[in-house]
């Protein structure tokens, strides 16, 4: 067994410790005590930047536990680092299941380690909730009930940016450049079905690894193709780097990027405001770096609860907001739930949820479930950075695929 991994706890004094713990099985219920909750998260490797996911859901629960948990129960949040390895995903999964007697996982980060433990967790019967994935193989509510998605998918994502191509730029050519894995894969192949015949206008696409280090050739390449829309998809520290390398070349096409990579903290900033200005995303959360939301209740909320429960230097990424929203989102089950925290009720509020507001998500974006639904937010916003804030335009956006959709 692996045994690298990082293990994070809320500490909680009155609980049993965790060599007790690690003697539990995974079939026992709850306790009256409380509620033990796996997760699996990137804290080093590739994609460590995610970490931060993990950590403000630790510090969520913490908040919770402290104003008294919920319905009488503390949460004992347990995540592990898996280093975006699926192998390892799996291990520690079955041993926070098995040994740790978890009763359910969630939010565990990434595609490949959430595909590679659906399996396992289905078969248990362990509700697996919220991963932090769009792909929609991770909400198909028939084939693994007990596997349910939370984010916009990534192809109705990429349906969006290119609807609003052909809305704005129909004839224009377009370049892409992609992050070569399930997640940058599956964000194109949604924007190469919502182009359709308008592919022909795709001169070029370029697909780099996380660790890529000619992303200056690869801009240049692009360039060169004299393309009037650059459409990229990755993670915000190399939408930095991609956005800094076209102003350096003197190349200002109209820039789209995805939604993980929109945070004006670890992408616009980095990347300079001014050769940012102008960006175009689709997005879903509230930016905490953006002024716009300086005044808001709930952002306020949210810099307090930063402030005493995260305290880090910086109150402004988005991967910890994203875990403040899943966090909020899994208590407004958990409440639910009422005294009965079995696993089969906790998967039942899950499918339950009607019309909830994360508090952090933009205006008008609600979470919907059902027993055939486990797509719970559907909705996104088309966003342009204006050099200094994210500027909504046009109307909400229901995302254009569900369940059961044709792969």
């Amino acid at each position: 067994m692996r045994v690298t991994g990082r293990l994070l706890f809320i500490s909680i004094a009155a609980l049993a410790s965790l060599g007790a713990m690690s003697q539990q099985r995974s079939d026992q219920p709850g306790s009256d005590k409380d509620i033990r909750i796996g997760n699996i998260v990137p804290y080093s490797g590739a994609l460590s930047e995610f970490g931060a996911i993990g950590k403000a859901e630790a510090a969520y629960f913490d908040m919770i536990n402290d104003r008294g948990g919920i319905n009488g129960r503390k949460i004992r949040f347990i995540s592990r680092d898996d280093n975006s390895d699926p192998a390892t995903a799996l291990q520690l999964t079955r041993d926070l299941v098995e040994k740790d007697g978890v009763q359910l996982m969630f939010g565990s980060f990434g595609t490949p380690g959430n595909l590679a433990t659906r399996w396992y967790l289905n078969e248990k019967k362990i509700p697996q909730l919220f991963v932090a994935s769009g792909d929609e193989e991770l909400s198909q509510a028939k084939a693994f009930p007990w596997t349910m998605g939370w984010q916009p998918p990534y192809r109705s994502e990429g349906r969006i940016y290119a609807n609003y191509i052909q809305a704005y730029y129909p004839r224009k050519k377009i370049v892409v450049l992609w992050q070569n894995d399930q997640f940058g894969r599956t964000l194109y192949k949604g924007i190469q079905e919502g182009l359709g015949d308008l592919n022909r206008h795709v001169l070029v696409d370029v697909a780099f690894d996380i660790n890529d280090e000619h992303l200056e050739a690869h801009v240049a390449i692009l360039k060169r193709a004299d393309a009037d829309v650059f459409v990229f998809l990755g993670v915000p520290s190399t939408a930095a780097k991609v956005i800094g390398l076209a102003a350096s070349l003197n190349w200002h096409p109209v820039f789209i990027v995805n939604d993980a990579s929109a945070s004006i903290a670890n992408a616009m900033a980095p990347a300079g405001l001014e050769n940012s200005a102008g960006v175009i995303s689709a997005t879903f959360l509230k930016d905490p770096s953006d002024p716009a939301w300086k005044d808001d209740p709930a952002m306020k909320s949210w810099f307090a609860f930063m402030d005493k429960f995260y305290q880090v230097e910086s109150a402004n990424s988005s991967a910890a907001l994203y875990g403040y929203a899943a966090a909020e989102a899994l208590t407004q089950v958990l409440k639910q739930c009422g005294d009965d925290v079995s696993r089969e009720n906790i998967m039942r509020q899950a499918a339950s949820l009607r019309d909830y507001h994360p508090s952090v998500a933009l205006p008008n974006i609600k979470m919907n479930t059902s027993p055939d639904s486990y797509l719970p937010i559907k909705q996104m916003r088309l966003v342009q950075f204006d050099g200094r804030s994210w500027q909504p335009f046009g109307a909400v956006i229901e995302t254009a695929f569900t369940e059961g959709a044709a792969r």
